[in-house]
């Protein structure tokens, strides 16, 4: 699974000790063109080669501008923005996740007027909900980023399976439950789903689900701690039992995978990078996706978007708006999403509407399924974000690694679900005393 929402760990190794102002790119390069950079993770040769053709349409369209690719491994890709930013060297464009887009955002690295410009210009109201809600500002009045693509996450099943012992769909936690426990067998390694239970990133993005379905939520509306409430104990307590159910030990993104594919589970809770695996193996026809549901419906997603730097002279801003506008073309958009069809998903209503995008071998052998994925966006739901206000702070919270430990500690190690929500919420507090 290709996780786009960056791991905010690394970066507090480098914390910016004062705010920093970002230079951009060279302005001009000997032969009067206004020159920027452009960073992006895709560095594989057929991206590459994607992004290349994009660049090249847009130099033709604006034979003054000449964009150089700075292609970054995802790995490092956030080190690398913090030396370029602390060197004076950030690129003027820049791909960011969600979430590293409000450390960029906090450090005042992020050019909010030039990204709110062009999401105007492009059409704020062709996005998914969900998805510009990720990208949004804490107070609510700009963003972070135009988005380009996103993945979202729920429970993936097999519909013949589920058929055979006479379910369907399943509709909310009890029926998810239900499931699970006719399809378990223990003794010959057969499980009702594949649920992470690692100490790492995925198990918090896979109990926020089931938590934030129940009305539970990280931080309350004026931006406190809320984490140690009914709710989230409801919440924490359902994953608890379920997990019963799952493969034993730390699952992660590999044994789970795994199991969803060779059958030993007929549920799992999976991005869309799921779906490159089964087109595949030919079994388009044979999964179904369910949002685990509770008090509300909410679908767990991420963005990739594109921001422009802050510090830029006059003509670079202008090189950056004009570039990130023209990326932001619904048809430019969809040679991005198609990068890698099924795992990335369109967040621009236009794009599931183009052509190209529909006539996808990829895309098209899931039938009406790709638009039921693309469209629930608009039932993004993540911890931090409370009534329209996306608090900073969320991310310290996902730092804290505070979440993962309880997933993994009362699962695996099968301990308390209260004292360990109480220890958990012990560690958010002191991640946010430290800001």
């Amino acid at each position: 699974m290709k996780f786009k929402n960056f791991s905010l760990g690394l970066i507090l190794l480098f914390a910016l000790s004062t705010i920093l102002t970002a230079c951009g790119s060279t302005n001009g390069s000997g032969n009067g063109k206004t020159t920027i950079e452009f960073m992006h993770s895709s560095v594989e040769q057929d991206r590459l080669a994607v992004i290349k053709k994009l660049v090249a349409k847009f130099e033709k369209e604006n034979p003054n501008i000449e964009v150089k690719q700075v292609p970054v491994e995802e790995d490092s890709y956030n080190t690398k923005i913090v030396t370029l930013a602390n060197s004076g060297k950030l690129p003027a464009v820049l791909e960011v996740g969600q979430d590293y887009a409000k450390v960029m955002d906090k450090d005042e690295l992020i050019d909010r007027n030039s990204v709110k410009k062009v999401l105007h210009k492009t059409g704020e109201g062709d996005f998914y909900e969900g998805a510009l809600k990720l990208v949004k500002t804490e107070n609510g009045k700009s963003y972070t980023g135009v988005p380009v693509s996103g993945w979202v996450q729920g429970i993936w099943y097999n519909k013949e399976m589920l058929k055979a012992k006479g379910f369907s769909e399943p509709k909310n936690w009890n029926e998810v439950m239900k499931i699970a426990k006719a399809f378990t067998d223990k003794g010959h390694k057969n499980y009702g789903i594949g649920l992470p239970t690692v100490e790492g990133l995925f198990s918090e993005q896979a109990f926020s689900q089931f938590a934030l379905s129940n009305n539970a939520n990280v931080l309350n509306s004026k931006g406190d701690l809320n984490a140690k409430t009914h709710k989230m104990t409801e919440a924490a307590s359902y994953y608890k039992e379920l997990s019963k159910y799952t493969m034993p030990g730390s699952n992660d993104t590999t044994e789970i995978k795994d199991a969803f594919m060779n059958g030993t589970v007929p549920m799992a809770v999976y991005s869309t990078y799921l779906l490159p695996a089964v087109f595949e193996e030919g079994k388009t026809d044979n999964i179904g996706f369910a949002v685990p549901t509770e008090k509300t419906k909410a679908v767990f997603g991420t963005v990739s978007a594109l921001t422009i730097s802050s510090g830029l002279d006059d003509d670079q801003k202008k090189a950056a708006e004009k570039f990130v506008s023209f990326m932001a073309k619904p048809e430019n958009t969809t040679d991005w999403v198609l990068m890698s069809p099924g795992g990335a998903q369109p967040v621009n209503k236009k794009v599931t509407a183009n052509p190209d995008y529909k006539a996808n071998k990829v895309v098209k052998a899931f039938g009406p399924l790709s638009s039921e994925i693309a469209a629930s966006f608009n039932d993004i739901q993540v911890f931090g974000l409370v009534d329209g206000k996306n608090f900073l702070k969320a991310g310290d919270i996902t730092s804290s690694g505070a979440f993962p430990k309880m997933v993994n500690s009362i699962t695996v190690g099968g301990k308390d679900v209260k004292s360990e929500l109480k220890k958990a919420e012990k560690e958010m507090k002191d991640a946010l005393e430290k800001r």
